[in-house]
């Protein structure tokens, strides 16, 4: 359900103004002038040494690492590799898909979100609504002239080989299960579930064993990661403060509904202590993830953009200090995920794309 912002967040915001915009209290210190690296990375993208572009067409996102760093997990819904919503695909790290289709390695029916390696690096964790219907289901943009979108009642995580096979079903329990990453530890699962009668974060054992609750106030908690030791969580959250908000927000989500446009970051331990909020930049501040010292949080955001556009992506310290500009695009840059040695970075981004709406795959070396 995480990539359901990217549709929401992408045509939304172009034709609204910013609300709660910070950015006057924020110090995004740029970088300093590189050289221009085949177009792919702008001058000011100091962290880039190198990029490689993976995708081309669609709308391509979520993509997680093997533990071993050797293949890639992406979700897509290119229609061009006969898909008509969003579905799980396998690649080998090097390959590119220009003129090739990846292979598909969920089930093709209903729709899919955040597939997630195991330890093993032979299966993985994703969510799908395929019991509840083997056709999409469909995704409202609009409700009462407000962008929404939707969360589905039928979502369950499951486990798969690298075939496709489901060999395990980890919950059952009625309403929306989603967004299930993995510890590095290999020991754990955090999810997002409606199971208290609110988007709360759980986690469990990887084999769906001891399932705990983690955040318990009212508001959307999502998009969690473990930190590369497995300690503590980063995820971004929606959480409504006046009763209009609070009224708003419970209504929506009566109707099975929420709205993604102001979010910011959280932090916890593991095991959900010393809760604390972590950014409070205005807009949307999502997809965060531990950079690979586990010091700070690389995130997407657009608290700088005048009309809730372009995205790019952002690095803090865990203290909330030294906020650093990363990516200077003019669209939209997220889902930033380093890889398990911390040499490289794959993320999401609209740039080379010809002007077009296609949100693609770019593999990037990373450099302090």
């Amino acid at each position: 359900m995480k990539f359901r912002i990217l549709y929401i967040l992408v045509f939304a915001l172009t034709v609204s103004a910013c609300k709660n915009n910070k950015k006057e209290n924020a110090d995004a210190k740029s970088g300093e002038t590189k050289k221009w690296e085949g177009g792919l990375i702008y001058p000011e993208e100091v962290h880039f040494k190198t990029m490689q572009q993976i995708t081309f067409g669609g709308d391509n996102a979520e993509a997680y690492w093997s533990f071993n760093d050797k293949q890639i997990i992406f979700q897509s819904n290119n229609k061009n590799w006969g898909v008509n919503c969003d579905q799980m695909f396998l690649m080998n790290v090097g390959e590119t898909f220009k003129d090739s289709i990846p292979p598909m390695i969920s089930t093709g029916l209903g729709r899919t979100t955040c597939a997630y390696f195991l330890p093993d690096n032979k299966s993985y964790v994703y969510g799908s609504t395929h019991l509840g219907g083997k056709e999409c289901p469909p995704s409202p943009l609009r409700r009462e002239g407000k962008y929404v979108w939707p969360i589905y009642e039928s979502y369950d995580i499951f486990v798969a080989d690298l075939k496709g096979n489901i060999t395990k079903q980890l919950t059952t329990e009625p309403g929306y299960d989603a967004e299930a990453t993995v510890s590095p530890k290999g020991d754990k699962i955090v999810f997002t579930s409606m199971r208290t009668g609110d988007l709360e974060l759980f986690t469990m054992n990887i084999d769906g064993s001891d399932v705990k609750q983690i955040t318990d106030q009212l508001g959307y908690d999502g998009g969690a990661f473990f930190s590369p030791d497995g300690t503590k969580l980063i995820f971004r959250s929606s959480r409504p403060k006046t009763e209009e908000a609070i009224k708003e927000y419970q209504d929506l989500l009566k109707e099975g509904l929420v709205q993604p446009t102001e979010m910011e970051l959280y932090i916890c331990n593991a095991d959900g202590s010393e809760l604390r909020q972590l950014t409070d930049l205005g807009n949307a501040n999502w997809s965060p993830f531990f950079h690979p010292s586990g010091k700070k949080i690389l995130f997407s955001s657009n608290f700088e953009a005048e009309r809730g556009f372009p995205f790019n992506l952002y690095m803090i310290d865990l203290d909330g200090k030294n906020l650093e500009r990363v990516t200077h695009g003019e669209t939209f840059d997220a889902f930033p995920v380093f890889s398990n040695d911390g040499k490289k970075l794959i993320f999401s981004s609209n740039r080379n794309n010809g002007g077009g709406h296609d949100t693609n795959l770019f593999i990037a070396e990373w450099q302090d």
